[in-house]
């Protein structure tokens, strides 16, 4: 068992032991758990990310609101330390069904009804003990892929990601050092692309290797496993990061939680945000520098100018080119998909825009 694990399974059992303790004092046995909301996180200036504050709520046993919730807190940190204790891995799909039963003496109520009740206790469980998903020994669908002028070991496989076809490498949800190891890295950048579309557009036409760089995308949100390999390969190999976005508020809030993290897992920052990525694109003055047509503009909805107006008041979009950046799309009231770059030919994203983009630096921090 890894020296992770170990620390892991001490966690999990000193809950268990502070828990008992509560009983054998004739205490009401109670949970502290970090509260992971937009009022218990704050923006770092100094470090680039979000972190969690310190308020936490008190999850007791003997209370009626909080009951189930405290059993369902032990009985996963139950299922984990079993998982690690094994030392297999699985996923938080099959830990809802490992755990969907009858509550005992019941036939109506089960310990979890779906797993929008489960995932909520495990991130939880996860910010109370201070460990990852990962360390828990769980792990989220795959998404995203990858190409480039890179080399990885996947638990042991050597794996060419300059030789990876079309489809290119798929991410996995778990990446960390233990699993994954980077050999060979021969890249000058990261460029993340929002859509895989578009990033098949890229690896087709080879953009990573007449550029040296890696390429990767997150099917939309990158998942946590892409957010996590592009922090390690950041960190580790001090590659830049660049960002590849639809012009739109979903698309900025995409970059901004892999720049900065997210309020959610405001706790997870330091280990999965890259503070220095860069904004590359799409603008919402591109339109007018890249001559795109009128024809491809989306209109603002009322839910995108209420994300627009929330977005300006957040700290990490409070600098001067990014207020200027959210406010002309507010005033031009259209949105711009990367897809629109089509129109001005097939490969114009990855002949001239990009390269373009790349050379005279017009990017956002």
């Amino acid at each position: 068992m890894s020296e992770k694990s170990v620390k892991t399974i001490n966690k999990i059992e000193e809950l268990a032991k502070e828990t008992l303790k509560q009983i054998d004092n004739k205490k009401n046995p109670q949970i502290n758990v970090p509260l992971r909301s937009l009022s218990n996180t704050w923006f770092d200036e100094k470090e680039g990310i979000l972190r969690m504050g310190d308020k936490a709520q008190k999850r007791y046993f003997m209370n009626l609101s909080h009951t189930k919730k405290f059993m369902q807190t032990l009985l996963v940190a139950d299922e984990c330390k079993k998982l690690i204790n094994s030392g297999k891995t699985t996923s938080i799909r099959d830990m809802f069904y490992s755990l969907k039963r009858p509550v005992a003496n019941s036939t109506k109520d089960h310990v979890f009804a779906d797993q929008n009740e489960s995932d909520p206790i495990l991130e939880d469980l996860e910010v109370t003990l201070d460990v990852m998903r990962e360390d828990l020994h769980l792990f989220a669908n795959s998404k995203g892929a990858l190409v480039g002028n890179i080399t990885i070991k996947d638990s042991g496989d050597t794996i060419d990601a300059r030789k990876m076809g079309s489809g290119g490498w798929a991410i996995p949800s778990i990446v960390e050092p233990e699993v994954i190891e980077f050999k060979d890295v021969d890249a000058d950048y990261i460029l993340f692309i929002e859509k895989d579309a578009v990033w098949r557009r890229f690896n087709e036409d080879k953009f990573w290797k007449n550029h040296n760089c890696i390429i990767t995308h997150g099917q939309g949100m990158a998942a946590r496993g892409n957010r996590r390999l592009i922090h390690r390969l950041a960190k580790e190999h001090n590659l830049p990061v660049y960002c590849l976005v639809d012009n739109d508020p979903w698309g900025f809030y995409i970059y901004s939680v892999l720049k900065q993290g997210s309020i959610n897992l405001a706790f997870e920052s330091k280990r999965m945000a890259v503070p220095k990525a860069r904004f590359l694109g799409l603008s919402s003055f591109d339109e007018e520098k890249f001559k795109i047509p009128p024809q491809v503009r989306l209109p603002l909805q009322q839910v995108d100018i209420k994300r627009c107006k929330e977005m300006l008041n957040y700290e990490w979009f409070k600098n001067k080119t990014w207020q200027t950046e959210i406010k002309h799309m507010l005033d031009k009231g259209v949105k711009l998909e990367i897809e629109a770059l089509s129109r001005r030919g097939i490969t114009f994203i990855t002949d001239e825009y990009l390269p373009t983009k790349m050379e005279t630096k017009d990017w956002l921090d």
